[in-house]
């Protein structure tokens, strides 16, 4: 069955039957609505876990790996966070699913390293969780190449792609980020860093696109410069989209994924041209 995203992305759920999903959520209205959802989309049983008892011993239980939890930030038994804390600690990726957010709520999930958070405060809310459990599903099918001579810059943008399930390689300068591309044929999105020693971003984009097009590779560049001319520099060079750090967890995710969506639009619209 084909799911039409918020974000206006098709989905297909036949990759998804091996897929272990758990619900740490005690509320019988979103546990029905979920869980029904994601059957309906995605073929997917979802196992519920109503407190912090039910939850530590479906983990305890299985010792089938647990592909994603989904959970509530109070449960029952954990009123305090300690549920969202265990999974965390057992380093389960997890998607935080609350009606509570408070001022500083968001800054402290997001430094537990949390795949995403999505509030229940909208009409939306299943669908914007439904999308966000596909996303996190069907990331590892994409490959993404960070560029940076900073070791620092590299490590925290790869720990944010990997955190979200993407397959990542990583180029300390242009040149090696040529040699990476050249034997990497799958890489969909490369993110490159303006300011390099040898090859800037801009000359590095535009050798890549004497070879490779938008069809190919998806081009964003990033800088710490405040010179706002920059971004049209880079997009005249061949770059499909520009990031000022610093930039949040949130942006930089939309930005990734309306890179790769357009990317897989294409590709599609490609093969359907061949196939008539």
């Amino acid at each position: 069955m084909a799911f039409l995203g918020i974000s206006g992305m098709q989905y297909s759920a036949s990759m998804f039957a091996d897929a272990r999903i758990v619900l740490a959520e005690d509320s019988n209205v979103f546990t029905s609505m979920v869980s029904k959802r994601l059957k309906e989309l995605f073929n997917i049983d979802v196992e519920i876990c109503r407190s912090f008892e039910e939850l530590q011993l479906c983990y305890d239980k299985s010792t089938h790996p647990i592909t994603l939890a989904v959970s509530n930030i109070n449960l029952p038994g954990a009123e305090n966070g300690e549920a969202l804390e265990y999974l965390v600690d057992l380093s389960i990726p997890t998607i935080v699913f609350t009606g509570t957010f408070q001022d500083g709520m968001r800054d402290k999930l997001m430094a537990k390293d949390i795949v995403d958070y999505i509030l229940k405060d909208n009409v939306f809310a299943v669908d914007l969780l439904a999308e966000a459990i596909c996303r996190f599903l069907t990331n590892h099918r994409h490959h993404v190449l960070i560029v940076d001579d900073s070791p620092t810059a590299r490590a925290l943008l790869s720990s944010r792609l990997k955190r979200y399930n993407f397959r990542v390689s990583t180029a300390e300068n242009g040149a090696k980020a040529l040699e990476t591309l050249k034997a990497n044929r799958d890489i969909g999105l490369m993110v490159t860093d303006y300011n390099m020693p040898d090859i800037d971003g801009f000359e590095l984009t535009r050798r890549i696109r004497a070879s490779i097009g938008s069809h190919e590779l998806r081009i964003i560049g990033v800088s710490s410069s405040s010179n706002r001319l920059l971004s049209a520099r880079f997009l005249k060079a061949g770059g499909n989209d520009f990031m000022l750090r610093p930039f949040i967890d949130e942006e930089f995710y939309c930005r990734v994924n309306q890179n790769l969506d357009t990317l897989l639009q294409i590709q599609q619209m490609h093969k359907q041209r061949a196939v008539a």
